[in-house]
């Protein structure tokens, strides 16, 4: 019996733990989207952090997209041969790349890549009391450090994912036309055909709704890093990161498949 009753309240506790940090996260994001427009003025610290989310992903994204395009291109072709649609190759190509593998392969390097360092700064400033200094001088901690990242986001990530788009294309038909020899006409005239504004917006959509979930989810991690279990150290930090990039990235594949189910 009272192996029942202690798992019941493992099982409450549990059950309270998340209620508690689901409502804490949710009141984080209201707090930092009004932070946007409150002071200090935000403008340089912006711009800096675009720079770090966005110029610093080229290499990383501009890679991806290449080979991923030239993945698409072989696979694609040696399917369309199948039944000799060798010139639908540049429709498959773009509308698998905007619809779908643009924004989500996008959002994941990124997350990789700027979400981590962007958790692990934060968590940083959270275990050396910076953030509860800046509380002390009743500075908007969420204003200061928070929303300008978010608006870094809103805008980098959405030029990453179409850079990211106009790559993969390019790749695709440097394989399916330079290597294997399909027309380039017929390449691009059914990627115009197969392309419509509905597909462009649709990525669009996806790329700003995973540059919120990645964003809110690794700041969230770094700013409470350590703060339930009543400790701040190192291990505290790398913790805090490696749980924010995976959750981010089961996040955006989850909303991936709820947007998608939404937007067709």
């Amino acid at each position: 019996m009272s192996q029942v009753v202690h798992f019941l309240n493992q099982l409450g506790r549990w059950g309270l733990n998340h209620v508690r940090g689901t409502g804490r996260a949710g009141i984080f994001l209201y707090d930092t989207v009004r932070g946007i427009f409150r002071p200090p003025k935000k403008f340089h610290s912006i711009v800096r952090h675009v720079y770090f989310i966005g110029t610093k992903s080229f290499f990383v994204i501009g890679f991806t997209a290449a080979f991923t395009g030239m993945v698409l291109g072989l696979q694609g072709y040696y399917t369309l041969s199948k039944f000799g649609s060798e010139g639908l190759l540049g429709a498959a190509v773009a509308l698998s790349l905007i619809r779908e593998l643009g924004p989500v392969l996008s959002a994941l390097m990124v997350t990789g890549r700027a979400g981590s360092a962007i958790c692990a700064e934060i968590g940083i400033m959270r275990i050396e009391e910076q953030i509860d200094a800046l509380e002390c001088m009743a500075i908007d901690s969420h204003a200061y450090l928070v929303s300008p990242r978010l608006v870094a986001s809103l805008i980098a990530l959405p030029l990453l994912t179409a850079f990211f788009d106009v790559v993969g294309i390019i790749g695709g038909y440097l394989v399916g036309v330079s290597l294997l020899g399909v027309n380039p006409g017929a390449y691009v005239d059914g990627m115009q055909k197969s392309v419509e504004w509905v597909d462009v917006s649709m990525g669009l959509v996806k790329s700003f709704l995973f540059a919120l979930l990645f964003l809110w989810i690794c700041t969230y991690k770094g700013y409470y890093a350590g703060v339930d279990e009543g400790r701040f150290g190192p291990e505290d930090v790398s913790r805090a990161t490696t749980d924010a990039v995976v959750l981010s990235s089961v996040a955006i594949l989850v909303s991936d498949y709820v947007a998608t189910s939404l937007l067709l």
